[in-house]
């Protein structure tokens, strides 16, 4: 039951599509249905599914830093070479983040106040997200660097012992961070908030804004940074020689810790044992953070059962495909449903309209990422030819 490489990574891809689509149907059917149409439980339950996107695009960027570690690991990177490429990663999603609310307050210069420019968006909170999980990986790694590793770019043999204790370590590490983002979030939005601070600042402790409270739809570092960190054990975990050996039966053991932390929630707030001044359940609450983290393991672990033995990976998927390109269809589709170029007037359609547009913003996104991958697939292929010639050039004395 070992797992190949395609299944291993396709299912990452996968689940980016999935958030895409219902993030896609979320933002339509709310930018677009008319008042009546809102009213319904066809709408109520769209909004629902598109609680799912925000914490599994943090979740999978935890994922993905986990195996982007492993990787420099593996190739002898230093803890500090380790730590300015994640960080330095992290600054660029961040500074994409500020780049996209200033080109939606230009595009809607006239009407937007100008404090949207500094509104925490989810593409702000993964770019903290992975430069605050940078600093972590650093603190863990460095203190057991030995002076003696091998040089920069020798493979180092996977399952070493040192390498299996700082995983280990890792893996302790971002489940602590997470459980504590978790335990400090209600706090830090109600008795403990930092109001000292510039609400410029504050927003990225309790997303604030402007507004005096702490706002639900925006995305802060609590709780949101949380659900990064908890899919950086998860990463860890799946980079383990443990899990590398046990192949797919790791992610049977994922999906029924998935299915225990969903009953612990629900048993944790039956018991009504709240030690919170103030609890908020769907918004702020430990136990709602750990019923939606089970959730993500079960959404994991169906996905890399659909990808390796499912249909997920026969021949083209468009939810693979979407996953590739997830930062570009993000950025684009928010400007053709929101912005002003919208492909329907807002807030006056029906659900068969608005159903309409959705399916064109599926395949419009689509065509957009086969175009990017087909594009930048080329533009690889002339710089992989035109190497050999500039090194034989070289050679020449040219």
């Amino acid at each position: 039951m070992s797992s190949g490489p395609s299944s291993r990574l396709g299912y990452i891809d996968w689940l980016r599509g999935l958030a895409c689509v219902l993030m896609f149907q979320t933002h339509c059917y709310d930018a677009w249905l008319s008042g009546s149409a809102r009213a319904s439980k066809f709408f109520m339950w769209s909004q629902l599914g598109g609680t799912f996107p925000p914490p599994l695009f943090l979740f999978l960027a935890g994922i993905s830093f986990a195996m982007v570690v492993d990787k420099l690991r593996q190739r002898n990177f230093s803890p500090n070479q380790i730590a300015r490429t994640t960080i330095r990663r992290g600054a660029e999603i961040l500074a994409l983040g500020l780049l996209f609310r200033l080109q939606e307050y230009a595009i809607a210069l006239g009407w937007a106040p100008w404090s949207d420019l500094l509104r925490v968006d989810i593409l702000n909170t993964i770019g903290v997200s992975l430069m605050l999980m940078g600093v972590m990986c650093w603190v863990m790694i460095a203190p057991g660097n030995s002076e003696g590793a091998p040089r920069l770019g020798n493979p180092r043999p996977v399952g070493t012992a040192p390498e299996t204790q700082s995983s280990t370590g890792l893996i302790t590490a971002a489940v602590l961070v997470a459980a504590a983002v978790s335990a400090f979030t209600p706090l830090l939005w109600t008795t403990w908030r930092p109001s000292f601070l510039p609400w410029e600042l504050e927003s990225y402790i309790n997303g604030v804004h402007n507004l005096g409270q702490p706002q639900s739809w925006l995305f802060p570092v609590f709780p949101w940074t949380g659900f990064a960190f908890a899919g950086l054990a998860l990463g860890f975990l799946l980079m383990s020689a443990r899990a590398r050996k046990i192949g797919g039966y790791a992610f049977l053991l994922i999906g029924a810790s998935g299915i225990v932390l969903v009953f612990a929630s629900k048993f944790l707030n039956s018991l009504s044992l709240h030690i919170y001044p103030v609890y908020d359940y769907w918004h702020t609450s430990p136990s709602f953070f750990m019923i939606r983290v089970g959730m993500l393991l079960l959404l994991t672990t169906l996905a890399y059962g659909w990808c390796r033995w499912g249909p997920g990976e026969w021949g083209f998927s468009p939810l693979i495909q979407l996953g590739k390109t997830s930062l570009l269809v993000y950025w684009v589709h928010i400007e053709l449903v929101y912005g002003k170029f919208t492909i329907l007037p807002h807030r006056s359609q029906s659900i068969a309209v608005a159903s309409a547009g959705l399916l064109t913003i599926f395949v419009a996104m689509l065509a957009l990422s086969l175009l990017r991958t087909k594009l930048l697939g080329r533009f690889r292929e002339v710089v992989n030819w035109g190497r050999p010639r500039l090194k034989l050039r070289r050679l020449r004395g040219v």
